[in-house]
């Protein structure tokens, strides 16, 4: 891949190779090679079985804790493997240390739901519907020829879930929508076709069924490239901007080990979530004290509110249908990153099971973040401030049209944020110009609109604050009546719960009440009495608008809430289930049902965010960024600003802008 702009930055020493040093370390590409070689030895597996996911089994957590380094430790992988002749599956587990598959549990995909879509099922996608007489015909009928129709854009679509009809049972399905191109590196989705939909048999390779509406929607011809050489001539004012670090960088690299600024934590990576991080934990005053022990994005949810015939069955389960990890990008220096950038390079395999890395998948570095904390007194002339640095780990995927990008913030101060980046090209529909979509999408050109749809994401915070013995509170805030209690009418009540089973913790945001959460150690007190803990900011939280009844609307249940609290099962590792593929919906709903008790025990905090995009021409042809996400805070967990031993500086580089223009280098006094 070639650059796509220059930099001063510098690119560190790729990730480690061979030899795991931790329990937690993810599969090497040689131990991923030999996964694959013994399940096709072990159980004879033919050239069609496919390998959706082999990744490593992660070790049981009391194993991970009481790990010594130097000290031998277990390595199995996890596979999922798909026969697609067959259509049949199967889970497998190999101990690569002993060179054996010791567990094979063959699975019913039309009860457990069928395994994730595969890369080559995109282009398996394409080429059937392309060569569909009937859907050459009803392009044909839209006024397109079969010069046009090699050029047509298919968007491979799972196919979603809506009741057991006998012709899909058990099916492996696909659905595909189309796009017109007048040349092959033309933007698609300014050029929808509207009112065709053809499902596919990925297992017999045809189109199964062909849905068309008949509409006579012309197909938008306007252009809406977006390459470089189709935008013309850019603005010609923007100036420079070098980030650079001469004296190299603050954090400290081992293996898949990280330590900066008093964190310390473990990079993992998993095919489905994408980047996870392990053990993360602040060292104060030479204590490393826990906070989280895993944590990730484990799902998503996309929603469309549209009945059109092209979009009302839309609702993508971005990680567990396609994976957010299988789809990382390759990052580019000076593009993607800024700075000084380590790059992590992730082992992984291709659907047939052979290993490979995806170069610069994983990007780290520091970012200056303004002010952290300051004061000036003017009676003693006393004038101190210190300048905010955050820790970047981070990878973007491109899920078909969109591109999500996942940065995880380390902040000197403990504060600890997610935030989700939001980008590419939204799906668009045609209408006739002068009309407005009756669905009420949002115009993004006179010739297509974009349907409304919303966003979902679940993050799944194992916690293990100071200690695996954890609670969680719910805080909400009401004016207190003027009285006696209340003279001049000014102060209002804070109401603290404890949060005590499953089914109380399954929680929502509340604006009014000012509704936050906090994760506390019940049993680990600060200086002042308190026990320690950290807060749940929660700063996007859109309500799922599907009724709860419907086909996605249990599929999503996960997005029925913003807070979830459950203890702690290695069986319950995502908010959706473990495989959502054409299943009528699992995950945190029906977890709940069991009513645990999550006072003071091994907890995991689920927290849904997200956004509801009403689509606008600003939107269009590529998205600006919208930005999502939420913050963890240290709240009573330490005794003071942890913060304070901060070294006062300032960026010898900067420059009055104003003096510049007159010649003058002062940047301060």
């Amino acid at each position: 891949m070639t650059a796509c702009c220059s930099t001063e930055s510098f690119k560190a020493e790729t990730s480690p190779g061979v030899i795991a040093t931790h329990p937690l370390d993810p599969l090497s590409v040689e131990e991923l090679a030999l996964a694959a070689s013994l399940l096709k030895e072990q159980k004879s597996l033919s050239n069609a079985c496919r390998f959706p996911y082999l990744q490593l089994q992660e070790p049981p957590k009391e194993e991970v804790l009481a790990h010594e380094p130097g000290k031998t430790f277990s390595r199995r992988a996890f596979a999922l493997v798909l026969d697609k002749d067959s259509g049949e599956m199967a889970e497998a587990v190999v101990d690569l240390v002993h060179e054996e598959v010791v567990q094979w549990t063959e699975l019913d995909p039309a009860v457990s739901g069928q395994a994730p879509i595969m890369m080559e099922e995109f282009f398996t996608c394409v080429e059937i519907v392309q060569k569909d007489p009937a859907w050459r015909a009803a392009v044909k009928r839209r006024g397109l020829t079969d010069e046009d129709i090699e050029k047509i854009q298919i968007d491979p679509w799972s196919f979603g879930y809506f009741g057991d009809d006998p012709k899909y049972k058990g099916k492996r399905l696909m659905r595909g929508v189309a796009f017109y191109r007048d040349e092959m590196v033309d933007n698609g989705y300014a050029h929808p076709i509207e009112g065709l939909v053809a499902i596919i048999d990925l297992n017999e390779e045809r189109v199964l069924e062909l849905l068309d509406d008949g509409r006579d929607t012309p197909i938008p011809k306007t252009k809406r490239n977006y390459d470089t050489p189709s935008l013309g001539e850019p603005r010609k004012d923007l100036k420079p901007l070098h980030i650079v670090q001469p004296e190299g960088v603050s954090f400290e690299v081992d293996g898949w080990q990280v330590k900066w600024q008093n964190w310390e934590f473990r990079v993992g990576f998993t095919p489905r979530e994408g980047l996870v991080l392990n053990q993360l934990g602040y060292n104060d005053k030479g204590k490393t004290r826990p906070i989280i022990y895993r944590a990730s994005v484990s799902d998503m949810a996309v929603p469309y509110s549209d009945t059109a015939l092209n979009h009302y069955w839309k609702c993508a389960f971005d990680g567990s249908e396609y994976g957010l990890g299988r789809l990382a990008n390759q990052l580019e220096l000076g593009c993607d990153c800024l700075g000084a950038i380590r790059y992590f390079d992730i082992p992984a395999v291709d659907d047939k099971g052979e290993p490979f890395l995806m170069k610069n998948a994983v990007c780290m570095h520091e970012e200056d973040y303004g002010t952290l904390w300051k004061h000036y007194e003017f009676r003693t002339g006393v004038f101190e401030v210190r300048r905010s640095r955050r820790l970047v780990i981070s990878f973007f995927c491109t899920v078909g049209n969109y591109d999500y990008g996942f940065y995880w913030y380390l902040y000197q101060d403990g504060t600890i944020q997610l935030e989700t980046k939001l980008t590419g090209i939204i799906q668009t529909a045609g209408m006739v110009p002068g009309t407005r979509p009756e669905s009420g999408g949002g115009l993004v050109t006179p010739e297509i609109y974009g349907p409304t749809h919303q966003h979902f994401f679940s993050a799944r915070l194992h916690m293990m604050l100071d200690g695996e013995q954890n609670s969680v509170m719910e805080t909400n805030f009401s004016p207190l009546e003027q009285g006696e209690a209340n003279p001049w009418g000014s102060a209002f009540k804070t109401e603290a719960a404890l949060l005590k089973t499953e089914q109380e913790a399954a929680r929502q945001a509340n604006g009014q009440t000012g509704r936050f959460w906090k994760v506390i150690n019940p049993n680990v007190k600060n200086e002042v009495g308190n026990p320690t803990g950290y807060k749940l900011v929660a700063e996007h939280n859109p309500a799922l608008l599907a009724q709860p009844d419907s086909y996605i609307g249990r599929r999503a249940g996960f997005a029925r809430n913003h807070v979830w609290v459950t203890p702690y099962d290695p069986n319950e590792l995502y908010g959706t289930g473990k495989y959502t593929n054409q299943h009528p919906g699992d995950g945190l709903p029906k977890y709940i049902q069991q009513n645990r008790s999550v006072e003071n025990t091994d907890i995991v905090l689920w927290h849904t965010y997200g956004h509801t995009h009403v689509c606008k021409p600003e939107d269009f042809p590529i998205m600006p960024v919208e930005y999502v996400g939420f913050t963890l805070k240290p709240n009573n967990f330490f005794n003071a600003n942890p913060a304070m031993d901060l070294p006062a500086s300032k960026d010898s580089g900067s420059v009055n802008a104003h003096e510049e223009e007159k010649g003058s280098g002062s940047c301060c006094s």
